[in-house]
This record gives C-alpha cells, sequence and structure tokens, in this order.
C-alpha cells in the first residue's frame, strides 16, 4: 500500500531503541521507494501530546498501517532510552 505524505499512521512494530511502541501514531514526511525486491519505506515524525516533534525515524512499509475511524487515540508516557 502506497501512503501519502503527511498522513497519521500507527506503527505496528515497537521500535524500543526510539522508545516507541505499536500504535504510536506518526505522520508520514518522506517516502522511500525500494530498490527492486526491496520494501518501500518511510520516514515518520512523531509528535508528543502537545504537538511538540520528539522524533524522526525511518520504517519499513509493513511497520506501518493506516488510521481507522473505528479506532481511539490514547496518551501514555513516553519511555526513556538508555
Amino acid at each position: 500500500m502506497k501512503y501519502d505524505l503527511f498522513i497519521r499512521v500507527a506503527l505496528t512494530d515497537d521500535l524500543p531503541a526510539r522508545g516507541l511502541r505499536r500504535g504510536d501514531v506518526a505522520t508520514i514526511v518522506e517516502q522511500h521507494p525500494g530498490r527492486p525486491g526491496q520494501e518501500p519505506g518511510y520516514t515518520l515524525e512523531v509528535f508528543n501530546a502537545v504537538g511538540e516533534s520528539v522524533d524522526v525515524v525511518t520504517v519499513r512499509e509493513s511497520q506501518i498501517e493506516p488510521l481507522t475511524a473505528n479506532e481511539l487515540l490514547t496518551v501514555r508516557q513516553m519511555a526513556t532510552v538508555a
């Protein structure tokens, strides 16, 4: 599935090195076509609950999913990364 720029998506995997968890919401800011036989990727910007940018990460397409109308956003404390 190709995602458009500047839409919000949810992570499908935990990214413990970044303190991010499955279900965290991020905004797509860049698309990366995969080489032949490789999966496309996306650069995501992650914001805290008050709209401040807290991280920018690059993930494979299979590590994100679209948001749907039957989901609710939640708030959690950000993990500290060692």
